[in-house]
Parts: structure tokens; sequence; C-alpha cells
């Protein structure tokens, strides 16, 4: 069987302009990056925002599992259908990390025949959007050290407090050892204080890149960010710092969203990438605004499953950018459902009703979330050559039967669109029938409610804990916030993916459970507050086995091993 690599290496690519004709953008709205990649130009976005929109698709998932899902395989296998039946539809996917491409997760071009290309580009440095992100955030830890140094006075009067400062420093790279680290050694460089490294994804910065809608907005979102507190108390955000005008510049070309294509000549949208364990896992609210903009469907993702990545897609960017979904599509394999049902890695090949039953548990409490927010939902299941017939059908037939929803079997990574033009029929139909996802959309917390009460909804509604309970460091994190009247932003859960619960090791439709959090941060610029749960950590650490043992180049100096 022939790799992704391989396969993409076998596709023809259209030049950009070409794929840029293709959904009625002139050569002059693009900025060409070579020959396969271009930027959508600030004019054409100022273009398309008052055009009318189409409607969003959304694509996620169950929990992650060691086996694999396949959602950004599926979401671009469901585009390409869509405009296989003659539906147009535009992608919108968040860029690749180098953290998951040298560590455990791999690429995120999708695969088979249902990637986006050049994948090798796209995985590897792109256009350069999170070394821009990194430079811009690391700017602003510079800044602050500096203003410390020099005893620069902040609005108040007073100086930056040494050992309030909460911004750390970033690298798009998974690397524990720069998780906690003292700053300031050596002579003259003083003060000494404690602080690390979080991975490039969870940083602020990217969330407000992801948030915001033009380049005065980012400015504004910049200046908002908090980042110490002075000697008299008072908050110090990077505009008190004065950063946030170098931040905004150095974020410039990094703000327009990368057109790029599918094997099968679909256009896509590839901006931003925050993860949606320990971010708020959406692609760019610009990204997405122009899809729909372009396509009668824009087809987009949200990180990790629906627990986290939905979540945070309905109550933070669908909220702050106006934006309601006529659809949603959850992927699951059988493998994956079986290993939730209590199945060992080694054992998924082999046949299991009963664990494949169980683990339908875990695909129904997807579904239902979806359907709390109010979307119509349809379910993906992509097909292994390993599935049996009978594990197929009983997946199909509990959805149908027992849940009363649409699913397709699905074999877009061998077949490309034909492999998923089922699905794109269900999902067609189910977003016609949608007539006004504005009014249908219910997000599960209305706007300004206090985070506690928010985090508690998420917690037992979505996650179905059966407490929260919040650390002695939480807790005094919480008051400090109340005091400052700033807890009625939206909540951005941090925990792992693997879970219901905040112990990746607890498979299954776990309920009653305690969900524990030990800090809350505050993302004043973006707009919303991080609970951290358990020990997830905001700087990921490499496995035994990083998929950067793999990766090497040929004879001929080409990557191989990029997957």
């Amino acid at each position: 069987m022939a790799s992704d690599i391989e396969i993409a290496r076998a596709a023809t690519l259209r030049p950009i302009r070409d794929v840029a004709a293709g959904i009625g953008l002139a050569e002059a709205a693009i900025e060409p990056h070579g020959h396969h990649i271009a930027k959508l130009s600030a004019a054409t976005l100022a273009d398309l925002a008052a055009r009318p929109a189409g409607k969003l698709i959304l694509v996620t998932a169950v929990n992650p599992t060691p086996a694999g899902e396949g959602k950004t395989t599926t979401t671009i296998g469901l585009a390409d259908a869509l405009n296989r039946i003659g539906r147009r539809a535009v992608i919108a996917l968040r860029e690749p990390s180098l953290g998951p491409v040298f560590g455990r997760k791999g690429g995120a071009t999708g695969g088979g025949q249902a990637q986006v290309l050049p994948m090798e580009k796209i995985n590897l440095h792109f256009t350069g959007d999170f070394h821009a992100i990194t430079a811009a955030h690391n700017l602003l830890a510079a800044m602050i050290d500096n203003a410390i140094h020099f005893a620069t006075a902040m609005p108040s009067g007073a100086t930056i407090n040494p050992r309030t400062v909460t911004w750390r420093r970033v690298m798009d790279m998974n690397d524990r050892a720069l998780r906690q680290i003292v700053a300031g050694m050596g002579t003259g460089n003083h003060p000494l204080r404690e602080t690390g490294f979080d991975i490039t994804v969870a940083s602020e910065v990217m969330a407000i890149l992801c948030l915001a809608s033009d380049l005065a907005d980012l400015q504004a979102r910049l200046a908002r960010i908090r980042v110490a507190k002075d000697t008299a108390g008072n908050p110090v955000t990077a505009g008190d710092i004065g950063a946030a005008g170098a931040m905004a510049a150095l974020l410039v070309d990094a703000m327009q969203p990368n057109l790029v294509q599918t094997i099968h000549g679909s256009a896509a949208l590839i901006h931003g990438g925050p993860f949606a364990n320990i971010a708020h896992g959406c692609n760019s609210v610009i990204a997405t605004s122009a899809a729909l903009a372009l396509g009668e469907f824009a087809v987009t993702e949200a990180g990790f499953g629906a627990d986290l990545g939905a979540e945070k897609f309905a109550h933070i960017k669908c909220r702050q950018a106006g934006l309601a979904p006529a659809a949603a599509v959850v992927v699951a394999t059988v493998r994956a459902l079986k290993y939730h049902g209590g199945m060992a890695l080694a054992d998924l090949g082999t046949s299991d009703a009963a664990a494949l039953d169980r683990g339908l548990a875990v695909l129904a409490r997807h579904v239902e979330n979806l359907q709390s927010l109010g979307l119509p939902v349809a379910v993906a299941i992509n097909a292994f050559a390993s599935d049996t017939e009978a594990e197929q059908a009983q997946v199909l037939r509990h959805c149908r039967g027992t849940l009363g929803i649409p699913a397709h079997l699905c074999r877009h990574w061998a077949d490309g669109p034909a492999g998923a033009e089922d699905l794109a029929r269900s999902v067609a139909a189910l977003a016609d029938a949608n007539a006004d996802p504005h009014a249908r959309f219910t997000p599960l917390y209305a706007s300004g409610t206090d985070v506690l009460e928010a985090l508690t909804i998420v917690a037992t509604r979505i996650h179905r804990a059966g407490t929260v309970t919040l650390s002695a460091a939480a807790q005094k994190q919480l008051a400090s916030l109340r005091a400052e009247g700033l807890t009625n932003l939206p909540v951005c859960l941090a925990k792992t993916p693997y879970s219901f619960t905040a112990d990746e090791r607890q498979r299954g439709a776990v309920s009653g459970h305690d969900l524990p959090i030990r800090e809350l941060r505050l993302a004043a610029g973006a707009g919303f507050i991080v609970a951290l749960a358990g020990d997830i950590a905001t700087m990921p650490g490499l496995p035994k086995q990083p998929s950067a043992l793999g990766i090497h180049l040929d004879e001929q100096g080409r990557i191989e091993g990029l997957s």
C-alpha cells in the first residue's frame, strides 16, 4: 500500500491561480508563495466580508485514540465529495504544528486520496505563520524583561513586579525540559525568576490571531493581553509596555489565510492552529469567513473530540464571530470504538461485538452533545481493511436505529470523493433543511455567564462530570478575577482529549467523576479564561519513539517518513 507521501507526490497539482479561479478569485486577488501556495490579499478579504455567506459544516469526532480516526481526512473527503455532486464547497482547516509532526501524532494534511497539498510544505514551515506568532509572542516576553531591567514606569507610575509576571515564552516544538526554567542568571541579567515555555499553539497570540476579525481588531486584542502586575498591584498589559504595535507588525502577513488545494482539486484555506486540548482548537475566523463567502458550504473542523473542540467551537469561536453551523459530522472508526470499549490496541484487528457495543456509548454521547447545541448530526464511519462487515453493520444499525441519525461508511482515503458521496448527500440535505442555523443553534450557557457556572455546565453536560473541584490556587485566581470583574468571559477547558475525565487512562462513556481544576489563566486579549484540568501540560513532551526518528532525506534530497 502506498504511503501518504507517495500518494501526494503522484498527484498532479494545478497552478494556484487556477485553484483561485475555480472559487471565483482573480489572479490579482492572491499573493503567490511559489506555484502551489498563496495568501489571500488584504483587499480580497475586505471584499469577501461584504458577500453573502454560505452554510457552515462542522466536522468533529469521538475522543481520539492511538488507532486514529481520520477527522481531517474526512473533512477533506467530504468537501471533495460535495464538489463532486455539484455543491460548491471550500475547506477551512488549521495549520499543522511542528510539535506533533515530529512527536506522536504526525502531520495534519489528511491522508491517502483525501489530502491537502503540497503536504511536505504545509507540514514543515508552510508560509511562516507559526514562526511569526512565535516571534511576536517572544518579543513581548523580551520587552517585559527589558521594562523590568530598566525599571520602566507603567501608567500608574509604579514598576513591574517581577514575581507577578505570567507571560511565558513559546516555541513550536515539544520539549518537556522547558516547562519550568529559571531566567535572569548570570552577571547583569537579574532579576532571577522562575518561568517556562509553552508550545506556540497554546500562545494567546495564536488564539488572538484566530479570533481577530481584522488588523485593527488584532492590534487592539494584543494590547489587552495581561502579562503581570505592577508594584502597586495594578494589572500590566502588552499595551502598557508598548509592545502591541510591534507585535502586530510581525503578524501582518500571518493574518492572511493560506490557499492550497486537495489532491482532487478542491480549494482549501489553511490558517492558524490552536490545539483543542490546551487552547480553543479552531482555525481562524478570517479563513472560515472567507470560505463561507467563496462557497455554498464551508467545511471546517474543530480539534480532537466533540467534547473539547466542538464545545469550544460553539462557545468561543461561533459566539465571538457570530457563526452558526448548519450541520455537524461525527467521525468514528470501528477500531476506535472497540478501543473505547476496553480492547487493547494490539487486539483491535479482532472482532468483539461486546467491546464495540460499549464503544458505541461514547459515540452516542458525542452525538447527544452536538444535538444539545441544536445541531443536526450525521456520522461518518471511516472504513478500515480490518473491519468486518458485521462490525460495520453494527455501527450503522446503532446510528440509524437507536440514535435515529444518518450514518455512512466512508472510503475516501482509498477512493477519494466517490468514497464519501453518500455522506456528502446526507450532510447537504441536513444543511438544506436547516433554513435558519442561527435560530436553531443553542449554546449551553449565555454570553456573560460567570466562569465557574460556565465551567460547571461544560463539565457536567458535555463531560458528564458529577462535580468540579478547584485547587487552592485556582480558588485564589477566581477570587482575583471576580474582584476585577472579569469572570464573565467564556471558559476554555484545557484537559486530556483521550477521556471524558481528566485522566487519559479512563476510557469509555464515564460519568459522575470529579473534574479537578488546578489553574485559571486569563486570556484577556483572546476573550476567554483557560481552566487547566488534571495534569495537562501546555508544553508537550516527545514520546519515547517520536515521529522525528523516521524522518530523513533520500538520495535525491526528498523528504521521507513524513505522514
